[in-house]
């Protein structure tokens, strides 16, 4: 940051460039915005209300055994990224289960469900791609999109009228919706199904981000899309979690095996 003095052909510069920080933790203060982090023991005498395991399984012996038994076989680390030495044959093996169980063509496995929504939302647009967009779509999701190159249409919470006006009214040759299945603040759901619908009258594809759906809806905790009906749908991708109701670590895309072989080749969060 620079401050140009009058009659100066230097700029006189801050001497402290991290002063700016001081001002804006004194604002989150006045308003009541900080955030604390509040680590917690091993062992906690609290029931949670809070948390996202929502099947108990963080601590279920079957998981924490088989996650002890892989760290001593495989080792504690990838190596290298997914495509150089971070694939191993567990990454397979877990992308062909999550595929099978939530019945889609194929999955892809990220480090995170953030890093996947990222993936999705970059990759499977472009400049000549409007992404329709939910008003309260989780911060991953809005993140993506402004990383795309695409124009974004803010879509009102939970419309399937206002998406159809969005779709109706571009003039790009292609178009994403994106939403939700179970909004992470209010808990409310998506209407996929009005979603899709909407979508295959304009020619549009439609992503949905399952994290809080995924193990508690659909038949067997298959997911919304199961629910909806939509499930390995060619024109539906979903983006799910793997540390709310799976009680682990990661994130993945689901949908048609071209879609996940474009992502291994364009994703940036995959390959990079």
């Amino acid at each position: 940051m620079t401050v140009e003095s009058v009659g100066s052909a230097e700029p006189t510069r801050v001497a402290d460039p991290f002063d700016w920080l001081d001002q804006a933790a004194a604002r989150r203060r006045s308003a009541g915005l900080v955030r604390t982090l509040r680590p917690r023991a091993a062992e906690e005498p609290l029931l949670d209300l809070a948390g996202n395991d929502y099947l108990g399984l963080v601590r279920h012996p079957r998981v924490t055994r088989a996650a002890a038994d892989a760290a001593l076989r495989w080792g504690g680390g990838a190596t290298g990224s997914r495509l150089v030495t971070g694939t191993t044959a567990l990454h397979a093996e877990l992308e062909a289960e999550l595929a099978d169980f939530c019945g889609a063509e194929a999955a892809l496995v990220f480090s995170s469900g953030y890093t996947a929504n990222l993936a999705a939302v970059t990759a499977l647009t472009d400049a000549d791609t409007v992404i329709v967009s939910d008003a309260l779509n989780h911060a991953s999701l809005i993140d993506g999109c402004r990383l795309s190159r695409a124009r974004v249409a803010r879509a009102a919470h939970r419309s399937p009228d206002a998406v159809r006006a969005e779709l109706a009214a571009r003039t790009e040759p292609r178009a994403l919706v994106v939403s939700d299945s179970v909004f992470s603040v209010d808990g409310d759901a998506a209407p996929l199904a009005a979603h899709a619908a909407a979508c295959r009258d304009h020619g549009a594809a439609l992503l949905v981000d399952d994290a809080h759906g995924l193990g508690v809806l659909g038949p067997g905790g298959a997911g919304a899309l199961a629910a909806a009906g939509l499930a390995g749908a060619p024109d539906v991708v979903a983006t799910v979690t793997l540390s709310k109701s799976l009680g682990s670590q990661g994130g993945a895309v689901l949908g048609p095996r071209r879609v996940i072989e474009h992502l291994i080749q364009a994703a940036r969060t995959f390959i990079f």
